[in-house]
C-alpha cells in the first residue's frame, strides 16, 4: 500500500475510484490491462489520501445533485477499507450533501455500510451492484480467490433487499469452457430472483482479454486448468472479445428468464436507472441539506 495526492476525484460522468489496484486476485481482471497505465505493482494498492477532501469540494461545487458511482475500476471494499474507511467517508459525504450513490463491489464487506446506504436511499437514491460470475462456490474460490464467495454475496443482496435498498447484479464475465453452462446461468438467475434483484446486467457470455490481463489470465489457467490456455489460443487467437461458443443460446436463456421474472435486463435501461437521480421527487427533502445554498 502507498499513498498519493490526487488532482481530482470525480470523472466526467461522476464516477470515482478511491483506491487503485486490487487484492481480490480475480484471474480475469481487466483492470490489469496495460492500457490503464498503472505505474505500480497491481497488488500494491494506491490510496488517494486526499480523496475525501476532493470529493467534498466537488459536491459543494455541483449545481445539481446526481448519482455518484464507485467501483468501476477498483473495488471500494478491499480489505484495507476496513481500517482506512475511505468508502464509508465518501458515503457519509454523499449523504450529507443529498446526492445518490451507486456502488459496485464483489465483497459482502459492503454490509458494514448498509445503514448509510439505506439512509441515502431514503433521502435520495442508493443502488448496490454486485458482481456474480459463478454459482459454484468451489469454482468461485479459484476464479476470485481474494474475496467472498458467491453464496455470501447473495446473502448480502438479500440483506439490502430487506433494508429496502435496490440491487443490480453484473453477470460478468462468463469464461468459455469453465462457467458457460445453462446450470451456472440458471443458478445465478435463481439466486437473483430469490434476492429480489431489480436488474441483471450482461453484455455477452464471455470476457475481454488484452495485453496485461491476457498474460495473467493465461498463467492462472496453466496453474488451475492445465491445457485450457492452449484451447483458448486455438479458438480465439489474440481476439479482444472472447465470447463463449454458447453465447447465443445462453443470452437467449438469460433474456427469457429475466423477462419472465420482471427483472431489468436491457443494458441501456439498466444504465439509465443507475444514472437517473430522482431530483424532482426529492427536491422538497434535500433543499435544506448542507451545501444546498
Amino acid at each position: 500500500m502507498h499513498y498519493v495526492k490526487a488532482k481530482g476525484i470525480l470523472s466526467a460522468d461522476n464516477g470515482m475510484n478511491l483506491y487503485r489496484g486490487c487484492l481480490h486476485g480475480c484471474i480475469y481482471c481487466d483492470s490489469r490491462s496495460l492500457c490503464y497505465q498503472m505505474d505500480h505493482v497491481f497488488e500494491d494498492i494506491e490510496v488517494k489520501e486526499n480523496a475525501l477532501a476532493l470529493l467534498e469540494q466537488a459536491l459543494k461545487r455541483k449545481r445539481k445533485r446526481c448519482m455518484i458511482g464507485t467501483g468501476a475500476m477498483t473495488d471500494p471494499y478491499l480489505p484495507l477499507e476496513e481500517k482506512l474507511c475511505l468508502t464509508r467517508g465518501a458515503l457519509e459525504l454523499i449523504r450529507r450533501y443529498g446526492f445518490g450513490a451507486a456502488v459496485l463491489t464483489k465483497s459482502d464487506a459492503i454490509l458494514r455500510d448498509l445503514d448509510l446506504l439505506a439512509d441515502i436511499n431514503c433521502q435520495a437514491k442508493a443502488v448496490v451492484q454486485m458482481t456474480l460470475t459463478t454459482y459454484d462456490d468451489r469454482l468461485c474460490r479459484i476464479l476470485e480467490p481474494g474475496v467472498c464467495v458467491t453464496s455470501q454475496r447473495i446473502a448480502a443482496l438479500k440483506a439490502f433487499r430487506d433494508a429496502g435498498v435496490p440491487t443490480i447484479v453484473w453477470l460478468d464475465p462468463i469464461l468459455p469452457f469453465l462457467n458457460d453452462t445453462r446450470e451456472n446461468i440458471n443458478g445465478i438467475l435463481d439466486a437473483c430472483i430469490d434476492a429480489g434483484v431489480k436488474g441483471v446486467l450482461c453484455f455477452n457470455m464471455g470476457l475481454t482479454l488484452r495485453s496485461g490481463n491476457r498474460e495473467y489470465f493465461y498463467a492462472q489457467l496453466d496453474r488451475h486448468f492445465p491445457g485450457l490456455k492452449e484451447r483458448y489460443i486455438r479458438t480465439y487467437g489474440n481476439q479482444y472479445e472472447i465470447n463463449s461458443p454458447r453465447n447465443a443460446e445462453l443470452m437467449a436463456l438469460f433474456h427469457r428468464r429475466c423477462e419472465q421474472s420482471g427483472m431489468l435486463h436491457d443494458v441501456g435501461a439498466i444504465f439509465r436507472y443507475l444514472h437517473d437521480f430522482p431530483e424532482e421527487e426529492q427536491s422538497g427533502q434535500i433543499s435544506f441539506l448542507p451545501g444546498s445554498m
